[in-house]
């Protein structure tokens, strides 16, 4: 199949989803995917009509692009809109803003002086039509399919911010000069704030009724009730945004003229519009709403840009459902849509093997990304993958995104089943499957089951405790598997000099077999080297020197033991006390390890296995033979800080992440790697990541460093 004939069924593929998602979006009021998904579908066709016009002259008004939203409900009356009700083209980074600029540029020609443009929010709900002759609130509509709307007057009347009659502008106004229009269409968004949101969801929730994924379908189902009574429970908002029609002597020749009009007759307009002089203070006004849009009281999706004067407006006209006087700048989207080209499986420092689904570069959450990681083989069964299939991806902080859904009416018969190997990718060694549960199983009553060797014969529930299923490379001379774990252990002993590719060249000479052997290197071994030199080599020796003595926990886990991460590791040295204690706990015949809060058995069996291990009781007496020195842990005394958990976000301009952690650690506290329902507090530094994000949707309470410097003491 060649090029063409294979794009061309793409884009019918394409334009047959995004009829049904449009009809399960707009009609329906039953989203089957986010925004950013649909969104992300539409762009692709997009790009591939762009790349066949032939294909694209083809089109007509009745193709899925050139319409908008869905079909009017049978059982609301329907309405014909006088003005069509347009949408907007979408532009997703400043380079694409810049480009619709000088298109602009280009079509209004030497006649156009230096445009202004007339910057507000793009609020998240239901786009409606306001009608009013005589100031007086005659019929309401939605945008239907932007030809043929609802007819949900009644449900209008029930916001607060709709005015049935309107207020005379002042006699000495801009605009209107104290009369009012004979007749006036007024375009805006129905919305519901995030707080009434919340306090919707849950009463719905105590009800078991169906809980609403965000403000705009919240707004749209509101709206789309046969009662009005339960359209005035919801507490609907109104922001006007444009003015479609008007008559009795009402002149503007502004778009900026048109809110002051509306401001004047009573409607609620965005306070934060902006007039701009050019692109670079549209962008500016771009990047301060984003600031602060995560504490604004609506919901938002972008910025809307219009080209200010009405004359230049009706110059530039529309094209298909959009006019060209206006763009949409989207903030970016956490998720998107692309194709699965192959599965690739890497092994980690512990044998494991992870596949990774590449795709074509796809652009998420602001950067571009070729692969996400499918976390197992389980998670390819239970989204039922294959290579080829269109996927939606997901990027929530995560520096890879992951895989999260797939579009399974997107198949076309040609996709293929991946196969799990049967061998390591790396080294050609067998592969093991194991089944595990890292955090302890309890009963009914909370407490800790025992259970003293893993894999669980007779049968342990599905979900309890965490069970995981993960395919080994059991090969101990992995060359993919040892390089990992020589990252890692660099890594955990914030030996920054020695960067992966260093470690590799390190291998390759000779100078190191293990990571025992990097304490022994000396400037004679690596100022020899090609790339290298005098100042390169005391570098790294002075920071190897400097590395040399480790706590208990960081000792712990750069060692690299099978499911020991920062917390365990830390929870076993707080335990414990001293590496020896732990040596001999673990080789008793009844571990106390068995007995630790948070400790469950595979991680209990995987202890106790290293440690019995005598290649890896020799391995650490060649670290401290070479010498390395593992602090003594002190116990956790109860602080004031006892039975809180942390979170810690951004740099902090005081002191590093690890001492932030040592203090709250000593004060009785305990870190945690992700916000939950359970965190107390999470630390903002300086450039905060998605942690502070989540902590505001789940209300924890945030400390700038100077509060939390003053919780300190």
């Amino acid at each position: 199949m060649d090029n063409k004939t294979r794009d061309q069924k793409r884009i019918q593929k394409l334009r047959n989803e995004i009829a049904r998602l449009r009809d399960a979006y707009h009609t329906e009021n039953a989203p089957n995917v986010t925004d950013d998904v649909y969104e992300s579908l539409s762009r692709e066709l997009k790009e591939l009509l762009k790349k066949h016009p032939e294909i694209n002259k083809l089109n007509d008004l009745n193709a899925g692009e050139n319409r908008v939203a869905g079909r009017p409900l049978d059982k609301f009356v329907k309405v014909k809109h006088s003005i069509r009700m347009l949408s907007l083209n979408d532009v997703f980074s400043v380079e694409e803003l810049r480009e619709w600029g000088e298109r602009i540029k280009k079509l209004a020609g030497n006649r156009a002086p230096s445009l202004d443009f007339f910057c507000e929010v793009k609020f998240d709900g239901l786009a409606v039509s306001l009608i009013y002759e005589d100031g007086k609130f005659i019929r309401g509509a939605t945008r239907g399919d932007g030809f043929i709307g609802e007819d949900i007057t009644e449900n209008l009347k029930t916001i607060h911010s709709i005015p049935l009659v309107l207020t005379p502008p002042p006699a000495k106004g801009e605009v209107g000069r104290g009369s009012l229009p004979k007749f006036l269409e007024v375009r805006g968004e129905a919305v519901m704030s995030k707080k009434t949101l919340t306090r919707l969801n849950l009463v719905n929730e105590k009800e078991g009724k169906m809980l609403f994924a965000n403000t705009r379908n919240a707004a749209a189902g509101s709206l789309r009730q046969l009662d009005p009574k339960l359209s005035a429970e919801r507490k609907l908002d109104f922001f006007a945004y444009d003015i479609a029609e008007v008559s009795g002597g009402i002149n503007m020749s502004k778009h900026s003229d048109k809110h002051k009009y509306l401001k004047d007759l009573g409607f609620q307009v965005d306070t934060n519009d902006a007039l701009c002089k050019n692109l670079d203070e549209v962008l500016s006004f771009i990047r301060k709403f984003e600031k602060i849009r995560s504490d604004f009281p609506y919901g938002t999706d972008g910025v809307v840009i219009s080209v200010d004067d009405l004359k230049w407006q009706e110059v530039l006209g529309v094209v298909g459902k959009a006019p060209r006087y206006m763009a949409a700048f989207k903030y970016p989207a956490e998720r998107a849509t692309t194709i699965v080209k192959n599965i690739k499986v890497n092994v980690g420092r512990t044998g494991v093997l992870t596949p990774l689904a590449i795709f074509e570069p796809t652009l998420v959450a602001g950067s571009r990304v070729s692969k996400a990681t499918l976390h197992n083989f389980d998670q390819i069964e239970r989204l039922d993958l294959k290579i080829g299939d269109t996927v939606v991806i997901e990027k929530a902080g995560d520096v890879i995104p992951k895989v999260v859904e797939v579009l399974i009416r997107m198949r076309t018969g040609k996709e293929k089943k991946f196969k799990i190997p049967e061998v390591c990718p790396a080294c050609g060694g067998n592969v093991e499957k194991k089944i595990t549960t890292p955090k302890p199983l309890l009963n009914k009553e909370g407490r800790k089951i025992r259970i003293s060797s893993p894999p669980f014969e007779g049968g342990v529930p599905e979900g309890r405790g965490g069970i995981s299923v993960a395919y080994y490379c059991i090969n101990q001379k992995c060359s993919a598997k040892n390089e990992r774990y020589l990252e890692h252990f660099v890594s955990v002993f914030e030996i920054y000099e020695l960067g992966p590719k260093i470690l590799r060249r390190f291998k390759d000479e000779g100078l190191i077999t293990d990571a025992a052997d990097i304490f022994t290197l000396t400037k004679e071994d690596i100022a020899p080297l090609e790339r290298f030199g005098e100042k390169s080599a005391e570098n790294i020796i002075n920071e190897i020197e400097n590395k040399k003595r480790i706590s208990f926990a960081r000792f712990l886990w750069a060692l690299g033991v099978l499911h020991i991460g920062e917390e365990t590791a830390r929870d076993l040295a707080c335990h414990f006390g001293t590496l020896e204690k732990l040596i001999n706990s673990a080789r008793g015949v009844l571990a106390e390890i068995d007995d630790i809060e948070n400790i469950g058995p595979a991680v209990s069996k995987s202890v106790r296995d290293f440690f019995n291990d005598k290649n890896n009781l020799n391995f650490i007496k060649k670290l401290q033979e070479n010498g390395v020195v593992v602090e003594k842990t002190e116990k956790r005394k109860a602080g004031k800080f006892a039975g809180l958990n942390f979170v810690l976000t951004g740099t902090l301009s005081t002191m590093s992440r690890e001492i932030a952690k040592e203090r709250i650690l000593a004060l009785g506290g305990k870190i945690v790697g992700s916000v939950s329902k359970n965190t107390s507090y999470v630390v903002v530094g300086e450039d905060p990541g998605s942690k502070l994000k989540n902590a505001e949707k789940l209300g924890v309470k945030v400390l700038d460093e100077k509060n939390f410097l003053n919780m300190l003491g």
